[in-house]
């Protein structure tokens, strides 16, 4: 008589922890320091569980319009949440910018000489370049701006090693396998035994990176905290750790 009230105990407790899950998709170059956060929103949340997604903005944008369960969205840039925006896939009056980086070129550490300036990547010595696509992956299209800005994309393009997302950009450059590649400043950070940074390249609009919770989320109460946590001193912090900027 006692098991049956026990078992459907159990079962209540195991739906209540599954409905606890709260799933962020975030860009690839959010990787380490939302990996740092998690933990951190999980111990001031201790009912949530947070399941990490990370991969190219554009491809998690199509992820989400198909119908994948997510309940945060955190973009490298404004044009892919604007996309998910107009689609309702995200809740809007939830949007909000809560860091900054930089575009850098990098070459491979043991490399003997480094570009000093745009133009000089249209030289013999760079004969291939990583790029995010800029059709889908924020830091291409903030590369391909810049080139396009200084008349240089037509003369690059054809040296362009397309990458699925700026981790693999920053790869291709560690193992050598290119002679430069466009990444952000925090990607560099994260491997200076391999790569250095040859020189900043200006963009014309600061990189700032959203943050909100999708519209069709299974735990939207949580999705909100967590929104909201990334904006507090203690997660600034470590996304400083990192080399993010403040929005």
């Amino acid at each position: 008589m006692i098991r049956l009230p026990i078992l459907v105990f159990g079962l209540l407790f195991s739906l209540q922890a599954m409905a606890a899950e709260l799933t962020v998709s975030a860009a690839a170059s959010l990787t380490n320091a939302f990996r740092e956060l998690a933990p951190l929103y999980e111990a001031k949340h201790p009912d949530t569980k947070v399941q990490l997604n990370f991969a190219g903005s554009g491809a998690l944008l199509q992820q989400i319009a198909k119908g994948a369960p997510v309940d945060v969205f955190a973009s490298a840039d404004q044009i892919t949440m604007n996309q998910a925006q107009e689609q309702g896939l995200i809740k809007a009056d939830q949007r909000s910018d809560f860091v900054s980086n930089a575009l850098v070129v990098i070459v491979p550490v043991q490399s003997s000489a480094a570009p000093a300036s745009l133009e000089d990547m249209t030289k013999p010595a760079y004969e291939r370049i990583a790029i995010g696509l800029p059709a889908s992956v924020p830091v291409g299209r903030y590369t391909k701006a810049v080139l396009e800005k200084a008349g240089l994309w037509a003369a690059i393009e054809p040296k362009m090693i397309g990458a699925q997302n700026v981790r693999q950009a920053l790869d291709y450059v560690a193992r050598g396998e290119v002679d430069a590649g466009f990444v952000y400043a925090t990607d560099a950070a994260i491997m200076p035994d391999k790569v250095k940074v040859a020189f900043t390249a200006p963009t014309e609009a600061p990189i700032l990176y959203p943050i909100a919770p999708v519209a069709s989320g299974a735990n939207p109460d949580a999705a909100k905290r967590f929104v909201d946590f990334v904006h507090t001193d203690e997660a600034q912090a470590v996304l400083a750790k990192y080399g993010f900027g403040k929005p």
